[in-house]
């Protein structure tokens, strides 16, 4: 399990430096390991999150070329308040966990750019949340709801096989 959970982390990095340019709508990128680490958090907990999002902040710090450790934070705490969030919530409800994921990632993008203005990071809220937040907010939703349903569809696929 833990080295699922680091592999997947990686994954989703890698995949972030990589492949990820090459999915862009309109200028919006998703953010894969911010996906991976909210999944993984809503359902394995907080713990969990905060070990998933800290990991995967941290290599897109380490290979973004920004101010490192700002991501690794941000995502270890949306991480760790989705997995307690996910303790109260429905998880198993794919509504919640999609809508979810759009909210933590816009509260992931503010508290960033919260942080990143105690550097003096030259960029207003208003440009920043038209032009990153609310684009990467509703296409990391899309693309876990395309997620949720992949794994629907292979644990109905397994179940089908289970009764041959």
């Amino acid at each position: 399990m833990r080295i699922g959970l680091l592999l997947m982390t990686l994954g989703g990095a890698v995949a972030q430096t990589s492949v990820v340019q090459a999915l862009s709508v309109g200028g919006a990128i998703p953010d894969l390991p911010f996906v991976v680490m909210a999944f993984l958090a809503l359902r394995r907990g907080p713990e969990v999150g905060c070990l998933a999002g800290f990991l995967a902040g941290l290599l897109q710090d380490a290979t973004g070329g920004g101010l490192v450790g700002v991501q690794a934070l941000t995502k270890a705490l949306a991480g760790f308040t989705l997995g307690l969030a996910g303790g109260r919530l429905q998880v198993g409800s794919p509504l919640v966990q999609v809508a979810g994921l759009v909210l933590l990632t816009a509260g992931e993008g503010l508290l960033r750019f919260g942080l990143l203005q105690l550097f003096h990071y030259p960029a207003s809220l208003s440009a920043l949340l038209a032009d990153v937040i609310a684009p990467q907010a509703l296409y990391n939703g899309a693309l876990g709801a395309a997620c949720l349903v992949a794994v629907g569809l292979a644990e109905a696929a397994r179940a089908r096989l289970s009764w041959r």
